[in-house]
């Protein structure tokens, strides 16, 4: 079998690959790995208990290729997998990729190259697409835009609550950081969204490449789409946790923006944390003056914030603009005034 590109002493960059029954596509994702024109790197593939042909195909790589090291887990969940992986990563730089993804060829190239330059930020991701584009829905393909769009680190702090603003298995970060923050975490929510939580709290700079170097593979498996952890109310729970630790700290009401599907739901688990809404805030101006679990209902220009903090809920394509143009009228400060968190 042909030996593939030896090891130097400390490579540049670990590929943080965790995998569990991923046969289907795996050998199309370690091929976008061999193809990179940056060729510094080792793989840390963690097989978190697959039932399928995924260790066959890993200890084949492993044998054919003396970067790859794969490391054999019972099971145990995503999470401790990452961790395994992360505390076998030799280099400065790591980079997350999954068994199911392909990346550009010069993916690790410019992502290391953009570190090497600006040594002040922590995290570099990237575009990406999903594929296949057959049958992909509406929202993940808004989703994809409204990712792309984050280009600098200003907007990406801007929309940190609003929804995840990396896509995992895209980014490269400096392996001192991982450490300094502990790892990932499990604590029922999204590991990656966490993470990016946790490196906001303590000043990390973020930053993004705008070319598609990732290619995000979109199939009925996927753990966003499968894992528990992943759901609407595990990403609520998770801002919550970070918004009590700042925006929200000491905090026992607020007001709400948004009266409709998901502004409840937020109101149900701020309801479980001690925070109260006293007020909410609507456009249609047909709900003006009703009570809404035992607040009253206000319009935007009347509505009484007056050193309150307020959550938007709204949840409507094309809302959180809308909003924004509203609060730069009425003079609310994003950040201080209020958070979009939907």
């Amino acid at each position: 079998m042909e030996q593939r590109q030896q090891p130097l002493s400390l490579p540049l960059i670990s590929v943080l690959m965790p995998v569990r029954n991923e046969a289907p596509y795996l050998q199309t994702a370690l091929d976008s790995l061999y193809r990179q024109t940056l060729t510094n790197w080792e793989l840390i593939a963690v097989d978190d208990g697959s039932t399928d042909q995924t260790p066959d195909i890993l200890a084949t790589a492993a044998a054919g290729d003396s970067r790859v090291k794969v490391i054999q887990r019972s099971g145990g969940g995503l999470v401790a997998a990452l961790n395994a992986g992360l505390s076998d990563c030799r280099a400065p730089l790591v980079a997350r990729f999954d068994g199911d993804d392909v990346s550009h060829p010069r993916r690790l190239a410019l992502q290391a190259d953009y570190l090497a330059r600006h040594p002040t930020v922590g995290l570099v991701a990237c575009n990406f697409r999903h594929f296949p584009r057959t049958g992909l829905k509406q929202g993940m393909i808004a989703y994809e835009s409204w990712q792309n769009g984050l280009i600098d680190h200003e907007l990406i702090c801007r929309d940190l609550f609003v929804e995840s603003p990396f896509v995992h298995p895209g980014v490269m970060i400096r392996r001192s950081l991982l450490e300094q923050l502990g790892g990932y975490l499990d604590a029922g929510w999204p590991e990656d969204y966490d993470l990016w939580l946790r490196m906001a709290a303590i000043g990390v700079r973020f930053a993004r490449i705008p070319q598609p170097l990732l290619f995000w593979r979109d199939h009925p498996e996927r753990a966003t789409r499968t894992m528990a952890e992943y759901a609407g109310e595990a990403f609520r729970a998770c801002k919550l946790h970070h918004l009590r630790l700042g925006y929200l700290h000491n905090c026992s009401e607020i007001v709400m923006a948004g009266a409709g599907q998901e502004a409840r739901a937020w109101q149900r688990l701020l309801a479980t944390a001690g925070i109260f809404v006293s007020a909410w805030l609507d456009v249609d101006p047909r709900k003006r003056g009703r009570i809404l679990h035992n607040a009253p209902i206000y319009t935007p220009h009347e509505v009484p914030l007056a050193g309150r903090k307020m959550l938007v809920a709204i949840g409507v394509p094309g809302a959180n603009q809308q909003f924004r143009q509203l609060a730069e009228h009425r003079k609310w400060q994003e950040g201080m005034d209020f958070v979009i968190v939907a």
